[in-house]
């Protein structure tokens, strides 16, 4: 195989554009907390996303298309990518900060690495063992606040659990991506970004709508005159922002610049997400990083760097 094609100014765009909407996404999951509850804020913006791309990739729902003969594949991704991992992070920012919940998002790479051995036989090698006591070591300080007493105490704030238990779900998704049932995923489907995507959707909007029904279940009842959706312009812009930018541009611009120059190197722009979510919180919700936050970040990162070197 050829060498991965060198950083060339394109790519290096291609490869921040995502890192810097997925930090916004937190950051407006964040300050939509009261407009609109958190997993109705997910099926929503996923009809959205899936209506606009309808007109690219509508055929893929037809009957003879090859998604229904594979259904049940689909159905368990668009549970876990669209279904659940959203909901779960925007139900995090409930109680967590958007500088918090990308910081442990980033040791999926090591929840990965679990689920590897425990679901597929991969075995770890000493080196990822590290990295991955590394990675986990920074999650625990994000989760602690710094604090050992509140470690030990195991007192974290509700959203960082919520946080953990996306990052697997991700963590998951990802190794169904890349070890799909007996059989696979047809190649015509896989190899269009927008129909692969779509059909997910359509089977994640399903589950979304039984979480969202769920939810409304269980939300108490709205004082007189008023609702549980703060309908009007922010809203409206935040829904917007979250189907365009997180769901589609940035699902576009990683796959095209993985495709240059590989996982391995892109993975080190999606470490950038904190760093982004730190200061669009800083500038936008005055929520300052602190000192915990970098230790966790540095622990992190190192983890992965450690467990991808040969």
């Amino acid at each position: 195989m050829s060498a991965p094609a060198r950083l060339t100014p394109s790519t290096i765009a291609l490869l921040l554009i995502p890192p810097l909407l997925w930090a916004g996404n937190a950051v407006v999951g964040r300050m939509m907390q009261g407009a609109i509850p958190p997993i109705t804020f997910n099926f929503v913006r996923w009809v959205l996303a899936g209506a606009l791309l309808l007109p690219l990739a509508g055929w893929v729902l037809r009957p003879g298309s090859g998604l229904w003969a594979h259904k049940k594949r689909f159905a368990l991704l668009g549970l876990l990518g669209v279904g659940m991992y959203n909901a779960l992070q925007y139900m995090a920012l409930k109680t967590s900060t958007p500088l918090n919940v990308t910081l442990v998002a980033s040791s999926i790479p090591v929840w990965m690495l679990i689920l590897g051995r425990l679901l597929y036989g991969v075995p770890i090698s000493r080196r990822a063992a590290l990295g991955s006591t590394l990675s986990l070591a920074g999650v625990a300080v994000v989760l602690a606040r710094g604090d050992l007493a509140q470690l030990l105490a195991v007192q974290f704030v509700p959203g960082d659990a919520w946080m953990v238990l996306a990052s697997i779900t991700w963590a998951w998704y990802s190794w169904l991506l890349v070890r799909p049932p007996e059989g696979g995923y047809p190649a015509h489907i896989k190899a269009d970004w927008a129909a692969f995507l779509l059909a997910q959707i359509a089977f994640g909007l399903g589950w979304s709508s039984l979480m969202t029904t769920g939810e409304w279940l269980s939300l108490p009842p709205a004082a007189a005159g008023s609702t549980h959706i703060a309908w009007g312009w922010p809203l409206a812009a935040a829904l917007a922002y979250v189907a365009i930018g997180p769901s589609l541009l940035a699902y576009r611009c990683w796959g095209a610049g993985v495709a240059r120059v590989g996982p391995a190197i892109a993975g080190f722009f999606n470490n950038l997400t904190p760093l982004f979510a730190g200061l669009m919180s800083a500038t936008l919700l005055g929520e300052l990083p602190q000192l915990y936050h970098a230790a966790g970040f540095v622990l992190i990162v190192g983890g992965i760097f450690v467990s991808s070197r040969r």
